[in-house]
């Protein structure tokens, strides 16, 4: 009988592993050979001078001490985070109070379904067409700055586009707008999951909303807060699209908008192969090591 029981078991474990063969074909053909082919083209010199092809030569390290070296990496690893810092923390900051209203019993909220589809909607909307809608608003002729004028605020027409710190606020705002719509679906899912006995007896106790949301509301949520700070992490990391289209690709003014993606982006345009792979490299190892810490920090915390 015994023997049956583990033929049985082996023969269920065979579909599963049967099951698991798309998903793995799919990883080795479109995750791991590009990520073997990226550290192995890394180590080689490997670009295009005018119409001459120079290398595949093997260099070494050569690329990556050149990266290091140059203080331009430094900078742009700035600029990303300074954008994404601008962004996430209103972003982290609006979906938890409009998860907290749509998850609380006492508010009532009428039409939740719809106001949750109208935040998620900016999430749909391309990159491209949210720069083209900034790009339009901000502009030097544009409504915003009639607006002001109108208003008596500004004289003359502030060019957002030519200050450094306008222009960050403007690929933050554009990414918050883009963004905080999905934040707050996973972390209203979480607080829907959360036992309402927990928020009964509190208020029993005489516990007020504000306590309840901070001694009961944010612990459970936890491990949400993680899993959004680090996928928000690394999408800002890789923070591309918005700086590319409302800078025409320049990150001005000054390389203040300069990410560390744009900066990837202008090697493989010049078919510099070689310092792009040792820039990929090295995001991904910033990216590990940045998540890492955000995992470390939280369970100190925790302890």
């Amino acid at each position: 009988m015994e023997h049956k029981n583990n033929k049985k078991a082996v023969s269920y474990n065979k579909w599963g592993y049967i099951f698991l063969i798309p998903f793995a074909v799919a990883y080795i053909v479109f995750q791991l050979i590009p990520l073997c082919s990226t550290i192995w083209n890394s180590f080689f010199e490997n670009y295009r001078s005018g119409l001459t092809q120079v290398g595949p030569n093997f260099v070494g390290l050569e690329n990556y001490k050149a990266l290091l070296s140059n203080g331009d990496l430094l900078v742009y690893f700035k600029n990303t985070m300074i954008m994404w810092v601008m962004g996430f923390v209103p972003q982290i900051l609006v979906s938890l109070l409009l998860g907290a209203w749509f998850s609380d019993p006492q508010l009532r909220l009428k039409f939740i379904n719809f106001f949750k589809t109208v935040i998620y909607l900016p999430n749909l909307i391309m990159a491209a067409a949210f720069a083209m809608l900034f790009f339009t608003l901000f502009a030097e002729s544009g409504p915003i700055n009639s607006i002001l004028m109108s208003m008596g605020v500004i004289s003359a027409p502030y060019k957002f586009f030519s200050h450094t710190w306008s222009a960050r606020t403007l690929v933050a705002l554009m990414n918050f707008l883009m963004w905080f719509g999905n934040t707050t679906i996973l972390l209203l899912a979480g607080m829907l999951g959360i036992d309402t006995s927990l928020f009964e007896a509190a208020e029993v106790d005489g516990a007020t909303s504000t306590q309840i949301f901070f001694r009961i509301t944010l612990p459970l949520l936890k491990p949400i807060l993680i899993y959004v700070m680090v996928t928000s992490l690394i999408g800002g990391l890789q923070m591309f699209d918005v700086p590319q289209i409302l800078t025409n690709g320049t990150g001005d003014p000054m390389r203040s908008t300069m990410t560390l993606i744009m900066f990837l982006n202008k090697h493989l345009f010049s078919k510099n192969y070689g310092m792009a792979g040792a820039l990929s490299v090295l995001l991904f190892l910033i990216t590990g090591a940045l998540s890492i810490l955000i995992f470390r920090f939280t369970a100190k915390k925790e302890n």
